[in-house]
């Protein structure tokens, strides 16, 4: 009897073990996918890490999706908690929410007057819609694409908007339920698979999301959307209809790229990538051409300009944005690290993609240089303190130098707070989130290219009067760079910028005087700014209870001087009886033109461009 039941037992035990097993050699060898089978170069990581945005968690309810950082709430330092001691910030749970789309254009209401030279398409993207059927999303860049456009003619505004229909998207609708993992929502299993069945679904590959929801971006002339995963949509600007899905990994071996590409005159568009292979990780240099015939469609004669090896293979830097000058790339290799071991093995141990994202401020922040017509990188080694930086605000060359402008945190923690929870809080709660959350501010670099065995060591190297930035040869070699603010005394009260914009077309890698952005005494910007360089001064504009996104920079035709324009921005209410509405404002004295408001609910967004007719 004892037999049987050891049969029976074993019956039972061995087609398990060996599915089982079978299920574990399946997961490895999906690893292998980034062992590179072409060339000897890097396979590209099947994978994206949709970054730097911020990020949202539902804060009323519960979600079965959440993955340990949800109530991820540190003691802010003491000097943000002297700086800062926010009391009764306005609740602005309702900018994100979920918002149905309104596919057909609907008249704006002016008030005050649109210029009428400004004819074209303001295109925003960002996450619209936080929940499927009883599923909730955790972070704010989880949210799916909505793409919104501003169109403007002949002084007449008209709105509409429509979601991405991206495979996470059709899926998720699909099934009525999340399915697809985001960047801090990890997709849980069939609830209708039996036990064993979703332990199982734990060793299946961990598939790339698609969900594009950070900027609009464009490569020989067409529109995508992009976050910075291997995929991207391209969409039709007049009608927002979704076209294609382009995957970055058929052209070129990287795992995807960031949605902040630099671009010339010409339509030659540069981005930056990594890609992961036996050897490990890479940060690459990536130059798409302008539309010619010889190069065919979407991202055809992509290639990549040089490759840099990270100071640990094994844990390479996340970057956002990147800087361009007449002449050179400029990469910042920041102390927010991707532990890929950590990523790769996110699903198996039941954690996000974000759980492998680390700050570690024990190491420096270093600059890399590379000559963007030949792919040579500079011998040169620039550190600094360590700071995070999600957008750069220009650069460009004088005298021996790379001059770079930048939006800094001194440190990397902002992404574990925006989560839909925490933007979602109110009264103490949410002061205590805001308290907690580095601020970002304008601050200038000075990189000297000349810089050999004969270069003095202890003397500042910055020869440009303008700037008091520093850049010290230490004796091991590297030249050691201290930041000049780019703001007057005081710049604290209006709680750091972000989001910052120039005239790009005429001064982006050329020396310039003016930068906007969003003044963040929110959690999202609750002002926009506009900073002279030069003197430091600045002009705000400001309306209580009223969110203004990421300013963008429209010029005057024909015009002369740097901030003869216009300043377009999408600004959002948490106020029932507000709406949402396009906000024009004179760019040299930063005072209203006029308004154009919408009659639909508006989520906040992250980024977006201006497309002229």
């Amino acid at each position: 009897m004892l037999s049987a039941r050891r049969n029976m037992l074993a019956k039972i035990l061995l087609p398990a073990a060996s599915l089982l097993l079978a299920h574990l050699l399946h997961f490895l060898s999906s690893l292998m996918q980034f062992i590179p089978a072409r060339k000897s170069v890097p396979e590209p990581l099947a994978m994206g890490i949709k970054a730097a945005a911020w990020n949202k968690e539902p804060c009323t309810g519960t979600s079965r999706h959440s993955q340990g950082f949800r109530n991820y709430l540190p003691s802010p330092p003491k000097e943000q908690i002297l700086c800062h001691r926010p009391r009764g910030l306005q609740c602005i749970s309702p900018l994100v929410q979920s918002v149905e789309e309104t596919p057909e254009p609907i008249p704006a209401k002016i008030k005050g007057h649109i210029p009428k030279w400004i004819n074209g398409n303001l295109l925003r993207n960002g996450p619209g819609k936080f929940e499927f059927g009883n599923d909730k999303f955790n972070h704010w860049f989880d949210g799916m694409a909505l793409m919104h456009q501003f169109q403007l003619a002949h002084g007449t505004v008209t709105y509409r908007s429509r979601f991405l229909q991206s495979s996470s998207y059709l899926r998720n609708s699909q099934h009525n339920r999340i399915v697809a993992s985001e960047f801090g929502t990890l997709a849980m299993p069939d609830p209708c698979k039996s036990i064993f069945g979703r332990f199982l679904s734990r060793f299946e590959p961990l598939q790339p999301s698609d969900n594009c929801s950070v900027n609009y971006v464009l490569y020989k002339g067409d529109y995508y959307v992009s976050s910075e995963n291997i995929c991207m949509h391209k969409v039709d600007p007049e009608t927002l209809e979704t076209k294609e899905k382009v995957d970055w990994s058929k052209f070129i071996a990287v795992n995807g790229a960031t949605a902040h590409p630099h671009y010339e005159s010409d339509g030659t568009t540069y981005n930056m990538g990594n890609s992961y292979g036996k050897h490990g990780s890479s940060y690459n240099i990536i130059r798409v051409p302008p539309q010619e015939s010889a190069h065919g469609d979407t991202l055809e004669g992509a290639k990549v300009l040089c490759s840099i090896p990270p100071r640990d293979r094994a844990k390479p830097s996340y970057y956002h944005s990147f800087g361009m000058t007449e002449n050179y790339i400029i990469f910042i290799e920041q102390p927010l690290k991707l532990n890929l071991l950590k990523i790769i093995t996110s699903k198996i141990r039941g954690k996000t993609i974000y759980d492998g994202i680390n700050w570690e401020p024990q190491h420096n922040t270093y600059f890399h240089v590379v000559n963007k017509h030949t792919g040579e990188v500079l011998p040169g080694s620039w550190c600094s303190e360590p700071f995070l930086s999600f957008h750069q605000i220009n650069a460009f060359e004088e005298s021996g130098c790379v001059v770079l402008d930048l939006c800094c945190q001194d440190q990397g923690t902002s992404l574990a707070l925006y989560t839909l929870q925490n933007m979602r809080r109110s009264g103490e709660g949410l002061d205590q989130v805001y308290a907690s959350i580095p601020r970002a501010f304008p601050r200038r670099f000075v990189l000297p290219l000349h810089v050999d065995s004969d270069t003095p060591v202890g003397k500042n190297l910055n020869p440009l009067p303008y700037t008091q930035a520093k850049a010290v040869k230490g004796a091991d070699g590297k030249v050691w760079c201290t930041h000049e603010n780019l703001h007057p005394e005081g710049f604290e009260e209006v709680g750091g910028l972000e989001f910052p914009q120039i005239n790009y077309a005429r001064y982006n890698g050329r020396r310039y005087r003016y930068f906007y952005g969003c003044g963040f005494g929110h959690l999202v910007g609750d002002s926009l700014i506009k900073v002279d360089v030069e003197t430091k001064n600045f002009k705000i504009w400001q309306e209580e209870g009223s969110y203004p996104s990421e300013p963008v920079f429209v010029p005057v035709p024909n015009a002369t001087a740097e901030d003869s324009g216009v300043i377009l921005s999408v600004v959002v209410s948490p106020a029932e009886n507000q709406s949402a509405f396009l906000l024009v404002l004179d760019a040299e004295t930063f005072r209203e033109l006029g308004r154009a408001e919408v009659g639909v609910p508006v989520p906040y967004g992250f980024h977006g461009i201006f497309a002229a007719h």
